[in-house]
């Protein structure tokens, strides 16, 4: 396709009709819809994940089809299943009991299909992948996942994508796109993804901050070429190419991933093919950490090297937010500048000296402190204590708050529970002020759940509103629940 031209003379021609420009876009695209094999060599030197991001733009056209939600299911509490620990009894029909719904304001999500769009979600197409390094949630789209085309309805596809960023979209978030998979069987039309371009507006993209694109082909290339007329460059400074999964380290918490198995093998083949080298003089991942480390460690660690289990890190972001960010609107739902946040997690990792005040910018504070939960290698509610979290949400009230009192008292590990203690403590002062800032304790819930809670595979559509709903517990009950 040629390139568009402006005509900058003095006399220009009467710019055509809006209605004229789309009939002729749409021809075009009708006329030049490539027919391209989606295994298609790579010119592995074109892409990059370098800073150098917005060199390739893809535009937001893919931004419908990239944006993924969340859509792994629970698999559902069968009647008489018991929790492994705590005290209760789950009941008869495996449902929420009406009055603890409705005073959480939630609803049970026992079973997958009573999910809203479970005919679209039960495909997993879209996924959430937790937080990633810089404190943002991460949705997951599989393009491998897609079904062929006569078996989706593509406009209750884009309803349900719609549906799945709306939960998220208010607050910063990325998005990874897996591309492997896309076919000429089962890729969406052309004209599907102008319409969804135009549905997905500025409120779905202003928050928008990295859109990260695996192993893409030739055919990404090409579908930004044709989607160039009618959309903005501004996409393309957030659009990074990734070549190889190990290249997502630097971005995102690899073990939260949800990533298909045939993604996983497809990128295996590609190393043992194009066999990148590792650069002399990279440091191995085994060489000893410094006493200081602080991000990535266990609390074990941190408390045998700092004579207590509250990291620095730890104690001076809560103690600088709540001097200076109670008031602030939207804290915690916002993430910083990225170069700022990686320089502050590498002075705390090296024991120099951090002053908050420096930044200007109360966000990076924010951003640091669930970076360090985020980061440890196991949950402050341990991966032990998972499964007992979800099945929690079976009981009535006044059984859920004995059995999380019992977990929190008995279960949790001491270390583990004087870091969480410390934290919703905190978490309850920011809720106390939310007629300011707007953290209710739901808000928080849904920033902190999936940085306290979360399992050694993936995270799921169900068990997200049961780990958030947990987490608003702990910060409404927090007197009751906290008395050690």
């Amino acid at each position: 396709m040629e390139n568009v031209k402006k005509d900058t003379g003095t006399n220009a021609a009467v710019p055509r009709r809006e209605s004229e420009k789309d009939s002729d876009w749409e021809k075009s695209l009708a006329d030049e819809e490539p027919q391209l094999e989606f295994d298609d060599e790579y010119d592995l030197e074109e892409y990059t994940i370098s800073a150098e991001r917005g060199e390739n733009p893809i535009e937001e056209e893919l931004v419908p089809e990239a944006e993924d939600g969340k859509g792994e299911l629970l698999s559902s509490t069968s009647a008489g299943d018991q929790p492994r620990k705590g005290g209760g009894a789950i009941m008869s029909d495996g449902i929420i009991d009406e009055d603890f719904a409705e005073a959480l304001g939630v609803t049970s999500e026992v079973r997958e299909s009573d999910m809203p769009y479970y005919d679209i979600a039960r495909h997993r197409i879209i996924e959430i992948a937790g937080d990633d390094s810089f404190g943002r949630k991460v949705l997951v789209f599989s393009a491998c996942r897609l079904p062929p085309v006569h078996q989706l309805d593509h406009q209750r596809l884009l309803q349900y994508l719609k549906h799945t960023l709306d939960q998220y979209v208010e607050n910063d978030y990325s998005l990874v796109y897996f591309h492997h998979g896309l076919s000429s069987k089962n890729k969406p039309s052309f004209s599907w993804l102008r319409q969804a371009y135009k549905e997905f507006d500025r409120k779905y993209k202003k928050n928008l901050k990295a859109l990260y694109l695996v192993h893409p082909t030739n055919f990404i290339r090409i579908l930004w070429n044709l989607f160039k007329p009618i959309i903005s460059a501004k996409f393309g400074r957030k659009v990074m190419y990734v070549n190889y999964l190990h290249e997502l380290r630097n971005h995102l918490h690899m073990e939260q991933l949800p990533i298909p198995e045939g993604v996983r093998q497809h990128d295996s083949l590609l190393l043992q093919k194009y066999q990148p080298k590792t650069r002399k003089g990279s440091v191995s991942e085994s060489q000893p950490l410094p006493d200081t480390q602080q991000f990535g460690v266990p609390l074990s660690f941190i408390k045998e090297h700092n004579y207590e289990v509250i990291a620095p890190v730890l104690r001076q972001a809560v103690t600088f937010l709540e001097q200076n960010g109670l008031d602030v609107e939207g804290i915690f739902r916002r993430s910083g500048n990225l170069q700022v946040v990686k320089d502050v997690k590498r002075q705390f990792n090296e024991g120099k000296p951090v002053n908050f005040n420096e930044f200007l910018d109360i966000h990076i504070s924010a951003v640091i402190l669930k970076a360090f939960l985020r980061e440890l290698p196991e949950p402050l509610m341990t991966f032990e204590l998972y499964e007992y979290i979800l099945q929690l949400h079976s009981m009535d009230l006044e059984s859920r708050l004995l059995g999380i009192q019992h977990m929190l008292l008995s279960e949790l590990p001491e270390d583990n529970y004087t870091v969480l203690k410390y934290v919703i403590s905190f978490l309850t002062k920011v809720a106390e002020k939310s007629d300011v800032n707007k953290m209710t304790s739901n808000n928080l819930a849904i920033v902190f759940g999936p940085n306290l809670i979360w399992s050694r595979n993936q995270a799921s559509l169900a068990s997200m509103g049961q780990i958030n709903s947990f987490t608003r517990i702990l910060i409404d009950e927090y007197d009751e629940l906290f008395k050690k």
